[in-house]
């Protein structure tokens, strides 16, 4: 299934459903949803009218707080309760990095400081995330661009619902297609300049992979990391999102 979203001004939304599980199961399409920042929503637009359709009732805003105060936040709307966790504590620009850094451990070894430093945030979103899957409402989750820190938590409930790893690095990738847009939104905001990383809004998929691999190293496993860092009981949060965000899958479909 074709994930991605189409929308004007944003450029890498997409629904984490249609996944299939290790079980044979399938995640729910129209639950969740990733996405690059919904701040480049205007109400009055098709875009704003397209959000809307999707009957959102949580929106996660994964950015700094100077980040919100820079670009602005998704509009308000009495349809959805609006959330920023700000699960990055140690702020590092991507854009100003040297052609020989190399994309894959340098963001891998970033998302593991995520990952320890965000203890709090992180927690509070999956427990969000619970909670929407509770009440059968739809979630979306965001930072700037819906790689990094999107990528992530997104990792960790794709994790918890049992789709397995091969997928879970495919699903990060997916922001590939949606890079060389990012990297136009980038140069439009700083007056035509090129970043000095050529690596800049991609997502290679060795990234993920070595992100989680660090994360079973240190941890054992996803749950061993909701368990020892969060303080959350893994075996209740995964049961209640596999109970309520996977359905039986109706046949193979094409990933």
């Amino acid at each position: 299934m074709d994930r991605h979203i189409r929308f004007d001004a944003l450029h890498n939304f997409r629904d984490l459903g249609g996944h299939t599980t290790t079980d044979g199961h399938r995640v729910r399409p129209g639950r969740l949803y990733r996405t690059d920042s919904l701040s480049k929503l205007t109400q009055g637009t098709p875009d704003w009218s397209r959000f809307l359709s999707l009957g959102v009732h949580t929106v996660i805003d994964l950015r700094y707080p100077w980040e919100i105060e820079s670009r602005g936040r998704v509009p308000d709307h009495p349809s959805f309760t609006y959330h920023n966790l700000s699960i990055e504590h140690r702020p590092y620009n991507q854009a100003a990095l040297t052609p020989d850094v190399d994309p894959a451990r340098y963001l891998a070894e970033r998302y593991m400081e995520v990952a320890q430093d965000g203890t709090k945030e992180i927690r509070s979103a999956l427990e969000l995330v619970a909670e929407a899957a509770e009440s059968d409402t739809p979630l979306v989750f965001h930072c700037a661009s819906g790689k990094d820190r999107t990528g992530l938590l997104a990792a960790l409930i794709l994790g918890l619902l049992g789709v397995p790893e091969p997928t879970i690095i495919k699903d990060f990738t997916l922001t590939e297609l949606a890079a060389p847009a990012l990297l136009a939104d980038w140069k439009a905001h700083n007056n035509g300049h090129t970043p000095t990383w050529p690596a800049f809004g991609r997502a290679p998929e060795a990234t993920m992979r070595l992100f989680l691999t660090a994360l079973t190293d240190r941890y054992g496993s996803v749950e061993g990391y909701v368990s020892d860092a969060l303080s959350l009981n893994p075996a209740s949060l995964s049961t209640t999102l596999r109970r309520r965000l996977l359905e039986n899958n109706p046949g193979n479909p094409q990933e």
